[in-house]
C-alpha cells in the first residue's frame, strides 16, 4: 500500500509538469488551430534562461525566496518575449497560407533552437548536460514509516508544482471564460477573419497567447530542472513531445483536459516504471494515447469537428 501510494505520489508531480507544458500547446491551437511543436524548445531555452540568471546571482542569494521570484520572472519574462517573436516573425506572415507551411515552420524552429543551443559559442551552452543549481533545496514535507527510512515520502517540489499547476489552470479557465480577452480569444479561435471585421485586435490577441503559453512552458521547464537537474540542449524535444501527448490525451484545445491529460500521462509513466520496466515507460505512453484515441477521437475532454464537405 505505502509503494502504491508513493507511486501516485511521483506520478502525480511528473504529471503537473507535462500539464503544464500542455497548457501552452491547448492555449495557441485554441486560438490559431496550429501545433506550435517549437513549444518545448521555448521550454528548454527558459530553462537555460533560470540556469544563468541563477549563476549570476550566486550559490547565496539564488536560494533565497526573493533569488527564486528572480529566477522564474526572468525565465517566463524572457520566454513571452521569446513567444512573441516567433510569433510575430514566424508565424504571422503565414497566416493566411496552408496549415501544413506553419506546421513545417514550427518544426524548423524546434530543430534552430534545440541544435542551435547545441553550439559552443559565445552565450550558446554547447551540447554537454549541466547540472541544474539547487534553488530550492529538497525538504520532507510528510513521510510515513521510519524517519530514517521512510515508506512514502512528499518532497516539498512536489507539492510546489501541483500547486502552481492547479492555479495556473483555474486562472486560465477564469481568463478564458470570464474576461474580455478571454471573449476575444475565443471569437479569434473561431474566425480571425470575422473577429478582424468585428473590431477586435487579432494580432494582438495571438500574440499575447503565444506569451502566456511561453512563459508558462518556462515555468514547467524550471519546475522539471529542479526535479532532474540535469539539463540539455535536447530536453525540450522530449518533455515537448511527452506535453503533447498529454494535451491529445485531455483533447488538445481544452484547458482542464490538458491538466487531465498530463495528471494521466504521468501515472501512467509512473506505474510503468514502477510494476513493470523503464524501458516500457514511453511505447505504453504512446500506446495509452492511442487507446484513448479508439475510445475517443477528439481526446477526453475534446470534440471532433465536423469537416464541410
Amino acid at each position: 500500500m505505502a509503494q502504491l501510494l508513493q507511486h501516485l505520489i511521483n506520478g502525480i508531480a511528473a504529471g503537473t509538469i507535462y500539464a503544464l507544458v500542455a497548457l501552452g500547446y491547448t492555449m495557441v491551437y485554441g486560438v490559431l488551430k496550429l501545433i506550435n511543436f517549437a513549444h518545448g524548445d521555448v521550454m528548454m531555452v527558459g530553462v537555460y534562461m533560470g540556469y544563468s540568471t541563477a549563476f549570476l546571482l550566486g550559490r547565496q542569494a539564488q536560494s533565497t525566496p526573493w533569488g527564486v521570484l528572480v529566477i522564474f520572472l526572468v525565465a517566463m519574462g524572457g520566454c513571452a518575449l521569446m513567444g512573441f517573436l516567433i510569433e510575430r516573425f514566424a508565424y504571422r506572415p503565414l497566416r493566411d497560407k496552408p496549415r501544413l507551411t506553419a506546421l513545417i515552420t514550427a518544426i524548423g524552429i524546434s530543430f534552430a533552437l534545440s541544435y542551435g543551443f547545441q553550439l559552443d559559442i559565445g552565450f550558446l551552452p554547447g551540447s554537454a548536460p549541466r547540472a541544474f543549481p539547487q534553488i530550492i533545496k529538497p525538504a520532507q514535507w510528510f513521510t510515513v514509516g521510519d524517519p530514517e527510512f521512510p515508506d512514502v515520502v512528499l518532497w516539498n517540489w512536489q507539492v510546489i508544482s501541483l500547486m502552481l499547476a492547479v492555479g495556473l489552470m483555474v486562472g486560465l479557465q477564469y481568463l478564458v471564460y470570464r474576461t474580455r480577452f478571454g471573449r476575444a480569444m475565443r471569437a479569434v479561435s473561431f474566425d480571425h477573419r470575422v473577429a478582424a471585421l468585428m473590431g477586435i485586435p487579432t494580432d494582438r490577441v495571438i500574440s499575447l497567447t503565444f506569451m502566456i503559453g511561453s512563459a508558462l512552458a518556462a515555468g514547467a521547464g524550471l519546475l522539471y530542472a529542479i526535479k532532474d537537474t540535469s539539463v540539455s540542449p535536447l530536453m525540450g524535444l522530449y518533455v515537448g513531445l511527452k506535453a503533447f501527448v498529454a494535451a491529445v490525451i485531455g483533447g488538445i484545445g481544452n484547458v482542464p483536459g490538458a491538466m487531465v491529460g498530463g495528471l494521466l500521462l504521468g501515472l501512467v509513466e509512473e506505474f510503468v516504471v514502477g510494476y513493470a520496466a523503464s524501458t516500457w515507460r514511453d511505447a505504453v505512453a504512446f500506446g495509452f494515447l492511442i487507446l484513448v484515441l479508439l475510445v475517443r477521437p477528439g481526446g477526453l475532454f475534446g470534440r471532433v469537428a465536423a469537416e464541410k464537405v
